[in-house]
């Protein structure tokens, strides 16, 4: 189909300019071996140095790995000038992108001396890396958002499943829903996805219709409309759960055309509708719903990152700015053992140039995020991102 096509063309132009919610959690992995509980951390207070190890994907000859691994760096850097009261020794080491390769950079960055360790971002490679971070007690900030490979001494700080089916349950509760109808494909984003979008329903008080699981093929969509449209249309809203880049484009091209009436059944999107532009495009999307980062912070961000390396950030750059300003704000506290899991875990959380976040003691996260929606190929935010966690649903 002509919509499909479209989508790819626009995707092999941006394949690494940017990286939906879902991107880096497509593959589960058991640990590679033990890990303990979460490191106590290196004795710092404030005054000292600390040596934080940034661990990228440098190294698999990838031009795309290469353009993030220097995006994760650069954001780091800018962080690290932005910090007040807070000494850092930062040195990147390259992952090749692999669990082994993690492995020999964890180590050889923990035998130089690292305090703290900021990435890797995918899974399987985060999680070699705690293995052997978790040996000397040492506790990892990775960039995934894989939540499978969270806990012990690994802390994801990719954004959540949970936390956006969460923000948007409840902005939908808020404004009148009642009833959801879940659309999944059938692999492990959509397991994560439907795990996700029914506890966020249970908790938020709305009645789940449905849940419809499709193969991740055209076909497999094709045939499974008569099934969506029957979930669809006992609920008032329809949550999407698919990547701008997978099933997302044709579900909202057949949704309508099979009667699922976007105007009386709301289209909730749990993956940005905004990445990359040409989505905006799509007539399927407009007035549906979705959360993103403090959209006020993001843009501050992209324009300094742009005035400083002359080119546009990375979708995932802001998670290592984050990293940087979360073990700064640390250290600057004064605190003994401030890169303890105590510390990293302190129910205030971080502010960093995504919004508010902090990481929680299964090593998951909680965002602040905005909601917004589509309108006239336009995202206007329609709930704001809030400034802190108190009386936001967490």
């Amino acid at each position: 189909m002509a919509i499909i096509k479209f989508l790819a063309r626009a995707f092999k132009a941006a394949k690494w300019a940017a990286i939906p919610a879902a991107a880096l959690a497509l593959a589960a992995c058991e640990p590679v071996g033990p890990r303990s509980a979460g490191g106590s951390g290196p004795r710092t207070g404030s005054g000292e140095t600390v040596k934080v190890a940034l661990l990228v994907p440098r190294g698999t000859g990838q031009a795309g790995d290469e353009v993030l691994a220097t995006a994760l760096e650069n954001a780091a850097r800018l962080a690290i000038a932005d910090l007040n009261g807070a000494n850092i020794d930062m040195t990147v080491y390259g992952t090749a992108g692999s669990a082994a390769g993690a492995t020999t950079a964890a180590s050889t960055a923990i035998n130089d001396g690292a305090d703290i360790i900021l990435g890797p971002v995918y899974a399987d490679a985060a999680n070699a890396a705690g293995v052997v971070a978790a040996q000397r007690g040492v506790n990892v900030l990775a960039f995934s958002n894989n939540r499978t490979i969270a806990g012990n001494n690994v802390f994801v700080l990719g954004p959540l499943f949970e936390t956006s089916a969460m923000r948007l349950m409840n902005y939908a509760k808020s404004q009148g829903k009642q009833s959801v109808a879940g659309i999944y494909a059938d692999n492990l984003a959509g397991q994560l996805a439907q795990h996700a979008v029914n506890g966020a329903a249970s908790r938020a008080g709305v009645t789940v219709t449905g849940s419809v699981v499709h193969p991740f093929s055209q076909q497999g969509i094709i045939d499974a409309m008569p099934q969506i449209k029957s979930a669809a249309l006992a609920a008032d809203s329809v949550f999407l759960t698919s990547t701008t880049d997978g099933a997302l484009p044709l579900l909202t091209q057949l949704m309508p055309e099979n009667g699922i009436n976007p105007e009386e059944h709301q289209y909730i999107s749990l993956t940005r509708l905004d990445i990359p532009p040409q989505t905006l495009e799509l007539p399927g999307v407009q007035n549906a719903w979705f959360a993103l980062p403090d959209p006020g912070r993001t843009a501050q961000f992209n324009a300094r990152y742009q005035g400083a390396y002359g080119t546009s950030a990375h979708s995932i750059a802001g998670l290592a700015y984050d990293g940087i300003a979360a073990i700064g704000a640390l250290m600057a506290s004064g605190r003994q053992n401030a890169l303890s899991r105590q510390s990293l875990t302190q129910s205030q959380g971080f502010e960093g140039v995504t919004g508010i976040f902090r990481l929680n003691s299964d090593g998951t996260n909680d965002r602040g995020l905005a909601v917004a929606t589509i309108r006239d190929k336009q995202v206007v935010v329609i709930d704001g991102a809030p400034r802190s966690f108190s009386g936001v649903g967490f």
